[in-house]
């Protein structure tokens, strides 16, 4: 059974790339374009894994991330946080951390290889 990815981007072709990538490396892929929806996806779809915008519109990927990790039943889902903001990194040592970052643009090696750690962690 493939693992489970949920994307969350306001970018559409973000969206389409990493979704062609992470199928073509065997996962299942799910996406949603703003914060609200995310946890209606995570109870509906129970990710393995949320790969999440740093800014979206509405709710900030940040402030998700918080709410993830923060959350009791969602604690230990991994989150992969993407941003061009390099002071992203900043957030990794803050409550409510991403496991990790991811810098855009990325290269598909990367993604993958996080994806990858993040599963087997």
């Amino acid at each position: 059974m493939p693992k489970k990815i949920l994307i969350v981007d306001d970018n559409e072709l973000m969206i389409e790339v990493m979704t062609y990538i992470l199928i073509s490396n065997g996962y299942e892929v799910f996406a949603v374009s703003n914060g609200s929806e995310v946890f209606n996806n995570i109870k509906a779809n129970n990710p393995d894994l949320v790969i999440l915008d740093a800014i979206l519109p509405g709710i900030d990927g940040r402030e998700v991330c918080q709410l993830i990790k923060l959350n009791k039943t969602t604690k230990n889902l991994p989150v992969i946080m993407c941003s061009g903001d390099e002071s992203i990194d900043e957030s990794l040592n803050k409550k409510g951390a991403p496991d990790d970052v991811l810098h855009k643009p990325f290269d598909i090696n990367c993604l993958i290889e996080k994806v990858e750690y993040q599963l087997a962690a």
